[in-house]
């Protein structure tokens, strides 16, 4: 069977989620991916407290974290081993090696669970996967059904350093909100290359441990943002060379920067777009093009100006009650937050009524760049967001839309997320910090000589999440360890316990049992009279990480804000003592 087919087969096994029972649904799904076994186990019923109370590893379920309650239904689906998976569908053999390393994963478990709201957070649904894997010996892989939407959540684990009879749980994985009645592409993509076919196509699999491994690869958001990087600097390239921009004897930029801004700008309004802040009607070429005047709009140029540019400067960097169309005063053109190009709208009010929804972005992303005095006596055209000068600048329609290499075809097929990732739990999208890691190396693609040099003159400089964690939790366990001391006055075993305090993979334990009283009271203080100071701040990933490792502490050591609560109030009745006198 073709990729195509496959992946239309996968389409369908989503719809019909829509009826019918959920076992039988997600049975089929996986089996469509090339996984079923006969290890299963025959409930009298699928209801969660009966449930729990036959499957007896159940039994020490934490309900409260695993939000019991919210379980309309649980069933389990199946066992998968190397020996139901040894053939595939076309009989040959897929895994042949018999001596394993004392590292392998011998199996798998999958789960279904339909929940009784519509909608759930990213940790929710990472939650309730992390509590029903600390009851089992292999991972168990959870498909949630919750209203017209399916989440596959997979967990990664590994064998302890110390110890070999137990797993460390490690991050777990969302395919996230997947709509069963209109599959996004890039959720059946990413099923597809989760087939068995497909991941023994890519990769090597002789043992379950190369399967496991597989699965995590595939997952890889790193993997993801690299393919998405790689697609986008194909059109990059080809913008930059069938693109015009203006060009000023006292200012020019060189084609590649005007692009990059153009991709910068794109970008961040996907995401909005994904907050639905930014109407989907605007990229939607079959109704796009029936609002402008262009009779051949494939050959055409009027996307950009009628569309983006009065998005970019009329709309997301103009107050709401100010928006409306300019005058055309060519003495000038001095106000750049005014509509334009109304003569190439077949309908003006209704294509201004599609902003109506975006909000006014205070910031200088979406600042028009052209000079002021930009009149035929003077000035310069960056932007070039000119009634009278618009010719200077022609980005033609098919860098948008051609159906194989344009922009908007290309970032449709990916799923965005505003939520970010963190180590313990991430969703399969491409999200915020994507927009650091696109812009700086593209700056640098400029000109590889140079582009240090680019990076160091703008202050560009993007630093990987991984990398923004560590340094947090340094810098954090560093001044923690100077202004709280342990209890037992062990400095080497304090720096130890800071770090297991700040780990995001504890994230679910109660870190109490590992710090007295006093010691959790002196950390509790000490947080409370951090000053964070990031004198580069750019996207602000290093204030944010320290925020998020701030919070976690807090709610390891004070899950009720008991003790937090009682510092604050302490600190606000000083301040209101120190005021009155």
């Amino acid at each position: 069977m073709n990729a195509q087919q496959t992946q239309k087969n996968i389409q369908q096994a989503l719809k019909n989620f829509q009826s019918g029972t959920l076992l039988h649904n997600a049975v089929h799904l996986l089996k469509t991916l090339g996984y079923e076994s006969d290890r299963t186990v025959d409930g009298e019923s699928n209801h969660p407290d009966a449930f729990i109370a036959d499957f007896e590893k159940f039994e020490t379920l934490n309900r409260e974290r695993a939000q019991v309650d919210d379980w309309e239904s649980i069933d389990f689906l199946f066992q998968l081993t190397d020996e139901e998976i040894t053939e595939s569908s076309q009989g040959q053999l897929v895994f042949t090696e018999t001596q394993w390393d004392n590292t392998r994963m011998e199996a798998y478990v999958f789960f279904a669970i339909k929940l009784k709201a519509d909608s759930y957070t990213r940790t929710e649904l990472a939650t309730i996967t992390r509590e029903i894997n600390k009851l089992l010996p292999v991972p168990a892989m959870i498909l949630f059904q919750h209203g017209q939407t399916l989440t596959f959540s997979v967990i990664d684990r590994r064998l302890h350093k110390q110890d070999a009879d137990k797993d460390v749980l490690e991050k777990v994985t969302l395919i996230k909100d997947i709509d069963l009645h209109n599959p996004h592409t890039a959720h059946v993509k990413i099923l597809f290359e989760l087939s068995l076919n497909e991941l023994s196509r890519v990769h090597p699999l002789t043992n379950f441990v190369e399967l496991h491994n597989a699965w995590a690869k595939t997952l890889n958001i790193q993997e993801l943002n690299k393919q998405f990087y790689q697609k986008l600097f194909a059109w990059f390239e080809w913008a930059k060379e069938v693109a015009t921009f203006p060009t000023d004897e006292n200012r020019t930029l060189k084609p590649e920067e005007h692009v990059i801004r153009l991709i910068t700008r794109l970008l961040f309004i996907w995401f909005m777009k994904e907050k639905r802040l930014v109407a989907d009607e605007l990229f939607n070429k079959a109704q796009i093009q029936d609002l402008l005047t262009e009779d051949d709009f494939d050959n055409g140029d009027s996307y950009y100006r009628a569309i983006l540019q009065n998005l970019f400067f009329a709309t997301l960097n103009t107050e709401i009650d100010k928006r409306k169309f300019s005058k055309r005063d060519y003495s000038g053109n001095r106000n750049f937050s005014r509509y334009r190009y109304k003569d190439q709208m077949r309908d003006p009010d209704k294509l201004i009524a599609l902003f109506a929804q975006t909000p006014f972005i205070n910031g200088g992303l979406f600042d028009c760049l052209d000079s002021f005095k930009a009149t035929k006596e003077g000035g310069y055209r960056i932007d070039c967001f000119s009634d009278q000068q618009y010719h200077k600048l022609s980005i033609p329609n098919c860098l948008f839309f051609d159906a194989n290499r344009g922009l908007l075809p290309l970032l449709k097929r990916y799923k965005f997320t505003v939520e970010e990732n963190t180590p313990v739990e991430q969703e399969v999208a491409l999200d915020p910090e994507l927009l650091g890691s696109v812009f700086e190396n593209l700056l640098a693609a400029i000109n590889p000589e140079t582009g240090e040099t680019a990076r160091k003159q703008t202050g560009s400089y993007y630093t990987p999440r991984a990398i923004v964690d560590y340094m947090v939790e340094e810098a954090l366990v560093a001044t923690l360890s100077q202004k709280c001391d342990p209890t037992d006055g062990d400095a080497k075993l304090w720096v130890e316990r800071l770090h297991y305090l700040l780990d995001y993979a504890q994230m679910f334990d109660d870190a109490n049992e590992f710090f007295d009283d006093a010691e959790t009271e002196a950390i509790v203080r000490a947080i409370s009279e951090l000053k964070v100071l990031d004198p580069a701040v750019g996207s602000g990933a290093f204030p944010m990480g320290i925020l998020h490792k701030l919070t976690l502490t807090l709610r390891r050591l004070d899950p009720d804000n008991t003790r937090w609560e009682h510092v604050q109030k302490e600190l606000a009745a000083k301040r209101a003592a120190d005021a009155f006198n």
